[in-house]
């Protein structure tokens, strides 16, 4: 009998084993997942208001991306943006009102990053129906609001979430919007829409997510801030990490809105569970970056996440040149706007001096407000931290300097009565609580401030003085009893009881900064009855345009108020004025 040889079966077995043995073998996948969020249009690294160099920008942003993908492969990143990129800077500005027939400059920076999905911002809206429908449609990656409700069919008005497949790995991304755009925003801005609670939403859409979809991983990308408890109205403005708490579902989430750096692990509701929390903040000064390594089954389950994050300082890097010279047009486009020539300035306007009393650079707000609605009176606030329009020409530039938001401007009725209580909050929250005893003027964060732990417990945009009417504010008087109104500005008697028409921006028209529901104590339905009048365009436009046509404008302090007793704010506004003004403070307050 011959032989029978076993060495081709034992080979035979060997391969079978080898293979049945690569087939069980899980796999591990790496990942990065980038964030950018409220870049508000800092696309180069050159401020187009102030036509200076610029820290951060998109052009930075681009040259990290680029690293990241030659490091870790393009299969293996995922890029995110997180909404306000519309309004800010004048380069937004250009395409959303000037240039409307181009592409819109950042729909194009999307595709040539090749982002692969962004949430819109409330920053985003305030730009107007005509401004973000258009910017949605010419954005090739999905929009994201889950939130964003259309009143007609009660879905949602922007896609609710994105599925983003990385080497076999599907990412899930819930995209969530504040809700509170009805306490900033005139409704024409929102027309047909809703803004329903953010945990809400999110309870809806992961089921959905899981059934439907089956994703490996689930992330939120939440233009949204982290403090809960600042509720704006009825709204919480800040609700991501009480979603990430709260919700079941989650790995990560990337959040935006409040400007505020944020890297921490927070418990799930699922024990034993964690969830990743990033914010970079805004301008593109910083990245935030989710590490995650996945552990994968046979069948591509997954058996382990690891997950890390990281937020990445990029204000310095070098700018990416690949990036300036597909935009070098836009630039140029956007400087030959900006530095157009609209009139002279006799003097130096500076918002410095608005934090301590009557300044010409408000009063020039003012002076534009009354003559554009013929209110009796104005309210208007520091916009701007620090900002400056210098002696000499002025140019397109300056006026963004001068007001730096897209507001529209309204004509309210108040009350003289409801007209004091509105100073009355808005002092309150300028103010110490008692300034001899603190020795601070103004309300800061800390106790103990300095030069570099200078941050002012409340937004200076929410500073209101008025116009139109003589008064004094007593810091030695108790909250609620500081302002004292003595007449109209011509000298006749100012009534409590009586109606006058004043001139605001839409955002405080709105309610915004609870001026008018704290301070004058009218809820959001009475608000919306006392406005008379708004205007079409923003308000910015028509500074602009009372600007052009008076040729001159002259640095005046209508000096109708003061902080009184003036021997006692003096010394409290000097210390305060080095606190937040010294060269070692000045980049804290920008």
């Amino acid at each position: 009998m011959k032989p029978i040889s076993l060495l081709p079966l034992a080979a035979l077995l060997t391969l079978t084993a080898k293979t049945m043995t690569a087939q069980d073998t899980p796999r591990t996948v790496s990942l990065r997942i980038i964030e950018t969020t409220d870049v508000h249009g800092n696309f180069f690294p050159y401020n187009f208001i102030t036509r200076t160099p610029w820290s951060g920008s998109m052009s930075r942003a681009a040259q990290f991306i680029d690293s990241v993908r030659a490091e870790a492969g393009k299969e293996n990143v995922v890029l995110l943006d997180n909404g306000d990129i519309l309004q800010g800077q004048p380069t937004v500005y250009y395409y959303n009102f000037i240039d409307t027939v181009t592409p819109h400059i950042a729909s194009r920076i999307y595709d040539t990053l090749e982002y692969d999905a962004a949430t819109i911002g409330n920053h985003d809206v305030e730009t107007g129906h005509a401004v973000y429908d258009r910017w949605v449609r010419q954005t090739s990656i999905p929009v994201l609001g889950a939130n964003v409700i259309d009143t007609a069919t009660g879905e949602p008005y922007l896609k609710p979430y994105a599925i983003v497949e990385r080497n076999g790995v599907r990412i899930a991304v819930l995209g969530l919007l504040t809700p509170a755009i009805p306490a900033w925003l005139p409704e024409p801005i929102w027309s047909g829409l809703r803004f329903d609670d953010m945990e809400e939403t999110a309870r809806k859409w992961i089921p959905v997510i899981k059934e439907k979809d089956n994703p490996h991983l689930i992330v939120g990308l939440f233009h949204s801030g982290h403090d809960a408890s600042r509720r704006t109205g009825q709204w919480i403005e800040n609700a991501s990490c009480e979603v990430a708490r709260n919700v079941p579902g989650f790995d990560a989430v990337f959040m935006g809105h409040d400007h505020q750096q944020y890297n921490r692990i927070l418990a799930a509701p699922t024990p034993g569970d964690s969830v990743v929390v990033l914010n970079p903040a805004n301008n593109a000064n910083a990245i935030a970056e989710l590490d995650v390594t996945l552990t994968l089954a046979p069948d591509n389950s997954v058996l382990e996440k690891k997950l890390s994050g990281h937020i990445h300082d990029i204000s310095t890097l070098t700018p990416s040149e690949r990036f300036l010279a597909e935009f070098a047009a836009d630039r140029e486009a956007v400087n030959t706007f900006v530095d157009r020539v609209i009139g002279e300035a006799k003097g130096d306007f500076s918002s410095r001096d608005a934090y301590f009393g009557p300044s010409a650079f408000i009063d020039l707000i003012h002076k534009l407000q009354l003559d554009i609605t013929g209110a009796d009176i104005s309210f208007a606030a520091p916009l701007s931290a620090d900002a400056l329009i210098a002696e000499g020409p002025v140019r397109v530039s300056d006026m963004f300097n001068l007001y730096k938001y897209e507001n529209l401007l309204y004509t309210m009725e108040l009350t003289g009565e409801e007209i004091r209580n509105y100073l009355e909050e808005a002092y309150r929250v300028r103010l110490a609580d008692n300034p001899i005893l603190q020795g601070h003027l103004l309300r800061f964060e800390s106790d103990k401030p300095t030069p570099r732990n200078n941050r002012l417990k409340n937004p200076a945009y929410n500073f209101d003085s008025a116009a139109g009417i003589n008064y004094t504010v007593d810091i030695t008087r108790p909250i609620g009893e500081r302002v004292t109104i003595t007449s109209m500005a011509d000298g006749s008697e100012f009534k409590p009881d009586k109606t006058y028409k004043v001139a605001v921006n839409s955002y405080r028209g709105n309610g915004g900064g609870d001026l008018m529901t704290k301070g004058a104590g009218l809820d959001r339905e009475e608000i919306k009855k006392r406005i008379i009048t708004s205007t079409d365009l923003d308000l910015r436009y028509y500074m602009m345009k009372e600007v052009e046509q008076s040729g001159v404008i002259v640095p005046e302090v209508i000096g109708n108020w003061k902080f009184v007793p003036e021997d006692l704010v003096a010394p409290l506004a000097e210390k305060d004025r080095a606190i937040l003004f010294s060269p070692q403070s000045s980049r804290n307050q920008k």
